[in-house]
């Protein structure tokens, strides 16, 4: 009976790592397709937001919404987060004149599988991705332009590997981790993760490198990516930074007037003053 049990932990011990091993893409990625009648419903109901469709080097149509800017005001690159359909956005920002932040402009980036866009996500994928909506709007925006990343819960990490190879102005991060890494340990203790986690974010190694200014907001009550973990990473920044706690928040609860005025502060602020923005770990 007890070579039998033993027999039965072992397998387990085996089987379940491997298991998740195998479905890690699943658990971190939950695409959020957009249809086709549901994108021309979007577009309909907000008609000065734009369709973008960018192809990848690898062949992939990669989709965005762009809300075009007020000539001289900063664009937004947004990163959703891992369940988000990103045209959800649009409520808040989609009206350039009457939204929350008027004049702003933004691109929306669609993640491969999610919205409109082709292809599987990972996190190769997405900063690649990412790097290209960047290329894309410096050449749509000119030289000249200020240029900030907004990421989002899964999108944080985005936007800090962004900012570590592009000359971004400022990045806002909303619920944001250390590492993709460090958040698995905290729910996978008894699994070997560090040797088995493909899709890592690392922002934390990356965020001593950066001198840009960062706007760093953290949902007190969080239950998804628990506070601490955007508190290390706000700590290890290098650059001029702000910290905003949403009193009794939890995750997905970060969408109101406390947000939007902090962040339209932060982009006035920055969007006018010159900072060091070179990033100083080599571009991809």
């Amino acid at each position: 009976m007890l070579a039998a049990i033993l027999k039965i932990a072992l397998g387990i011990a085996i089987a379940l790592p491997l298991v998740i091993y195998l479905l890690q893409d699943r658990l971190m990625f939950f695409p959020q397709p957009l249809s086709p009648a549901r994108r021309a419903a979007v577009a309909a109901r907000f008609p000065a937001v734009t369709s973008v469709t960018l192809r990848t080097a690898d062949g992939k149509q990669v989709h965005a919404w762009q809300v075009q800017a007020t000539p001289g005001a900063p664009l937004v690159l947004y990163f959703g987060g891992n369940a988000e359909e990103v045209s959800g956005m649009l409520e808040a920002i989609g009206d350039p004149h009457g939204g929350a932040t008027p004049g702003v402009g933004w691109l929306l980036l669609d993640y491969r599988g999610y919205g409109a866009s082709e292809g599987t996500p990972s996190e190769a994928a997405l900063t690649a991705d990412a790097r290209m909506l960047y290329d894309h709007a410096r050449t749509l925006a000119g030289p000249s332009a200020r240029i900030f990343a907004f990421g989002r819960s899964l999108g944080s990490g985005v936007a800090v590997a962004l900012a570590a190879s592009r000359a971004l102005d400022g990045v806002v991060l909303l619920t944001p981790f250390d590492s993709a890494l460090a958040v698995a340990e905290r729910y996978y203790p008894f699994l070997p993760v560090r040797w088995m986690m493909k899709h890592r974010f690392e922002s934390l190694r990356l965020a001593p490198q950066l001198r840009i200014p960062l706007l760093c907001v953290i949902a007190e009550r969080d239950e998804v990516i628990p506070p601490i973990h955007g508190e290390r990473l706000f700590d290890a920044w290098a650059g001029p930074k702000q910290k905003l706690i949403l009193p009794g928040a939890g995750h997905n609860d970060g969408d109101g007037p406390a947000l939007w005025t902090a962040v339209l502060s932060f982009l006035r602020q920055w969007g006018q003053t010159p900072v060091d923005n070179a990033p100083e770990v080599s571009p991809k």
